[in-house]
């Protein structure tokens, strides 16, 4: 195996496949990028068995082969070569040798054989969907994910298909974020998919939001993303994802009604002084005024106050700041509402007058 590529090309799909290689990995070979030479194209291959990117790019092959190579290492070394550097890459007696100039690097390598085989994917649906709006709608959930929680279909984003909507939910049992994509889609049934939260970081990492459509390939264990030289492949969560309608509060009829700006540096300054395990605020709204209040075990305190329009006379409630912060942050409009029933019912955080991007946060006693 033996081929020459320019350091720039070369970088363009290792720097693309590096994210789905665990830095701890149970099979030795799972450390390793899958390299593939034959006629004019080399394919980069990761995978960590859930999740596997593959890139591929023109090269001049002259010897055609495979082989698994230290993914780090390589990528190392060949950020750290000089601009405009040629690299040959040649294979003998399981080393591999990369020259460039006067730099050569001699790395070990384990047998392409020994690389987990690429399950089929077998297209029970495909979507086609715009890049934008699928960035977008994971953008604004993805953060509500749980994190190696022991109810293991939290530890995703659910992808909700009913009728020609498509909506993007996540939840880590303390707060929930929803987003719909604002244009319809063509499917052909109503189905929930849950995609592992590895897969959700790599496929936000590998959109760009350019205004263009890619296609989503469906079956019953993967999902599918093919965009460019690059395809994306992540197993599912097999797993019932809770039903998040019903955490929607229902009936709230208290609202207030913030600039969004305003209220943002008003908690991120309270946020200062607030408890450091807990991160909670306490909100009291009185009198089209919200005061924010923040303590710590210091005896230490924060006070902000904000204009609001309410459409009730008093009300105190507490909030997990870094949540309330979050669900802020994915609103893109000058103003907020925050609507919820009392002070020990969930809030429901969204733009004034749309309901594709929600979000409900957990009250906080303290």
């Amino acid at each position: 195996m033996k081929f020459s590529i320019s350091r720039e090309t070369f970088l363009q799909p290792i720097s693309q496949v590096i994210g789905v290689v665990e830095r701890r990995q149970t099979l030795p070979v799972l450390a390793n990028f899958m390299l593939s030479a034959r006629d004019g194209r080399l394919t980069v291959t990761g995978t960590d068995m859930e999740v596997e990117l593959v890139s591929s790019i023109a090269a001049n092959v002259k010897q055609g082969g495979e082989i698994t190579i230290p993914a780090r290492k390589l990528v190392d070394i060949v950020r750290a070569l000089p601009d405009g550097a040629g690299i040959t890459f040649s294979l003998s007696d399981e080393k591999a040798t990369i020259t460039a100039g006067r730099s050569r690097f001699t790395l070990s390598t384990l047998p392409a054989s020994e690389f987990p085989a690429t399950d089929q994917v077998e297209s029970h649906e495909s979507i086609t969907v715009s890049e934008t709006g699928l960035k977008n709608m994971m953008d604004k959930t993805a953060f509500a994910m749980a994190n190696q929680d022991v109810r293991y279909y939290l530890n995703g984003l659910l992808f909700d298909l009913e009728g020609n909507q498509l909506r993007a939910v996540a939840t880590d049992g303390h707060r929930l974020a929803i987003c719909d994509l604002e244009n319809p889609i063509d499917t052909r049934r109503d189905q929930q998919l849950i995609v592992p939260r590895k897969g959700v970081m790599e496929l936000i990492r590998m959109l760009s939001g350019d205004d263009v459509d890619v296609t989503l390939t469906i079956d019953r264990n993967h999902i599918r993303l093919v965009k460019g030289d690059t395809v994306f492949t992540s197993k599912l969560i097999d797993g019932r994802f809770p039903d998040y309608r019903a955490v929607v509060p229902a009936g709230a009829d208290k609202q207030m009604l913030v600039d969004r700006s305003s209220f943002i540096h008003a908690l991120q300054r309270a946020s200062i002084l607030s408890n450091e395990k807990y991160k909670g605020v306490r909100l009291e709204a009185s009198e089209n005024m919200i005061r924010i209040v923040a303590h710590n075990p210091l005896h230490e305190e924060a006070v902000e106050e904000i204009e609001a329009e309410l459409n009730f006379d008093r009300l105190a409630v507490g909030f997990n700041v870094t949540y309330l912060l979050d669900a802020l942050m994915a609103i893109e409009t000058e103003q907020v509402s925050l609507e919820l029933k009392d002070a020990n019912s969930s809030c429901l955080v969204s733009a004034p007058d749309s309901n594709l991007n929600r979000h409900v946060v957990m009250p906080l006693k303290l």
